[in-house]
């Protein structure tokens, strides 16, 4: 019989991947977009899937949540900021792993299949780091082919799929980052820049993964503002 597994993720790029490579399990995946939808659901699942930050709430106090209804539940965590300090909180919150976006499929099955198991002592900070090394490597260019396939096992048709709706999805997100930058709402570019990153190393968007995060680094600067306008209309104009 399939796990039955609960997957909260508001980035509409990261669910669509991390539900295809759970349900490639095989798993029955739910999902929900915030801490109410999860909520909203009653039923018994195997291992919940936690993005550490949404819209109406964090990662861990929805698991604090949920353990109230299934206290021996297991947790994974998941998000697109590799700090160590926010990893150490995420474990003490109760969640057996933490996974930092953008992983591949491989990380992620074994991941889910060692939580499973009761085996779930590690991060997936190793695979993490590797997927940002090939991001790293492929950064001069627009698209980093190989290191998207390599992500969805090689399958071209949930790349083509998941890159459509990355395109779709640019214009709102680019002007969501404009709008944060030009009123000095520098948490708010931090949080858009976030979800991007993550969204970019899933479709293998590598010249804008890197301008993304420069910009990250330097948020008030001009010049990494620039790059980010010109790695996004390279794109958008190669639609």
């Amino acid at each position: 019989m399939k796990p039955r597994l609960l997957l909260v993720e508001d980035d509409p790029i990261s669910s669509r991947f991390l539900a295809a490579v759970l349900q490639a399990l095989p798993a029955d995946v739910d999902t929900a977009t915030d801490c109410a939808a999860a909520l909203a659901y009653d039923g018994r699942y195997a291992l919940w899937l936690i993005d550490a930050n949404l819209p109406d709430g964090s990662g861990s106090d929805l698991l604090a949540r949920l353990r109230q209804r299934s206290p021996a539940t297991p947790g994974i965590a998941h998000t697109a900021d590799g700090s160590a300090w926010l990893h150490q909180q995420l474990l003490a919150a109760g969640f057996a792993q933490v996974l930092v976006k953008p992983l591949t499929a491989q990380a992620l099955q074994t991941a889910v299949r060692d939580a499973l198991s009761g085996n779930a002592g590690r991060t997936a900070a190793a695979a993490s780091a590797a997927a940002a090394s090939d991001a790293d490597a492929g950064a001069s260019a627009d698209w980093d082919d190989e290191t998207a396939l390599r992500a969805l096992h090689g399958n071209a048709q949930h790349v083509g799929q998941l890159r459509d709706l990355f395109l779709a999805e640019l214009p709102s997100v680019r002007t969501q980052i404009a709008d944060a930058w030009d009123s000095g709402d520098f948490a708010g570019l931090q949080a858009a820049l976030h979800r991007l990153r993550a969204s970019c190393g899933f479709v293998g968007a590598a010249r804008l993964a890197a301008a993304v995060q420069r910009l990250q680094a330097a948020p008030a600067s001009p010049q990494a503002r620039e790059e980010f306008q010109t790695a996004a209309e390279a794109l958008t104009a190669g639609r």
